[in-house]
């Protein structure tokens, strides 16, 4: 006979205790109960979902390669909002960001100022622009996330700088976290690298735990938030790191009108790049690594 067989909730404990079961021993024997399994964590994705993931993410790096030629001077942001939707449904999957939140458009192009969140429109790209394009898409249920920076034409130097820096900030923040690491290195490094060549780390937006979810946990600060000090990334979550680099300030403002475009507070210019990553038992894996666009080293 075991310890606990006839035990109900509100008997003496078993244990000599003095205390009621209920208060004692009875939470601790239920987690060794034969055949009891423990709650499954929907953050840490198991095999399957894991490739579910990696098709999402290929997904949406073949749809940033197919829009990559057309980003050019002379087209408007609109078209480029049409010809990525047109590639995602007639490839049978959704564009993430229509109709998220009430967003009109299937994605977000980021001019100049606008540090992310642009609303695709008549506005006509020119030579010595530089524009992000964020694209989201949800394949089979699962959700791929990156974005680009494109340099449109003879652009400034102080484009051109920027543009590298948060490139670099991508690839530096990928390679600060291991399996089980703190998330704030991520930031750490980020920071540390913006600050060398004095440019800034946008705050109140940052990167997301992602999957059959748009944004989930964890949040990915790009800066060093103390909050989050002791929050680590277990093999089998997924997420975005996506640093914002300012030019000037660090600070945004929201536009009042249409309550999506976010701009720098002193209208210098910001650069963004995006990637998914999943956490795997070796390190992090990008996912939304495209064919044509620049890799790790690449100079702008």
């Amino acid at each position: 006979m075991t310890k606990t067989k006839g035990l109900s909730r509100n008997d003496p404990c078993w244990c000599g205790s003095e205390k009621k079961y209920k208060k004692c021993h009875l939470g601790k024997d239920a987690k060794k109960a034969p055949g009891r399994s423990r709650k499954k964590n929907p953050l840490i994705l198991d095999a399957h979902e894991r490739d579910a993931m990696r098709t999402a993410g290929r997904f949406n790096a073949k749809l940033m390669d197919h829009i990559r030629a057309k980003v050019q001077p002379g087209i408007t942001t609109g078209e480029i909002d049409r010809l990525v939707y047109e590639y995602t449904v007639d490839h049978g999957q959704i564009p993430a960001c229509l109709g998220y939140k009430g967003f009109p458009k299937s994605c977000c192009t980021s001019i100049n100022e606008v540090v992310c969140h642009g609303i695709p429109d008549d506005t006509i790209l020119k030579d010595g622009d530089i524009v992000n394009l964020d694209l989201t898409s949800i394949v089979d249920g699962w959700h791929g996330d990156s974005s680009e920076t494109f340099l449109l034409g003879d652009v400034s130097d102080e484009a051109r700088r920027v543009t590298q820096c948060s490139f670099e900030c991508l690839y530096i923040g990928i390679r600060a976290i291991k399996p089980f690491g703190k998330i704030i290195d991520i930031g750490k490094a980020i920071k540390a690298h913006a600050d060398k060549f004095g440019f800034s780390v946008v705050r109140e937006y940052q990167g997301h735990g992602i999957g059959r979810i748009f944004h989930q946990e964890p949040s990915v600060p790009h800066f060093p938030e103390l909050r989050i000090y002791n929050r680590t990334v277990e093999p089998g979550v997924c997420f975005t790191i996506e640093p914002m680099i300012n030019l000037g300030t660090w600070r945004t403002m929201l536009d009042p009108n249409d309550k999506w475009t976010v701009r720098t507070l002193d209208r210098q210019l910001s650069a963004q790049f995006e990637h998914t990553i999943l956490m795997t038992e070796a390190g992090p894996e990008i996912l939304t690594m495209t064919q044509r666009g620049p890799s790790e080293g690449h100079k702008f």
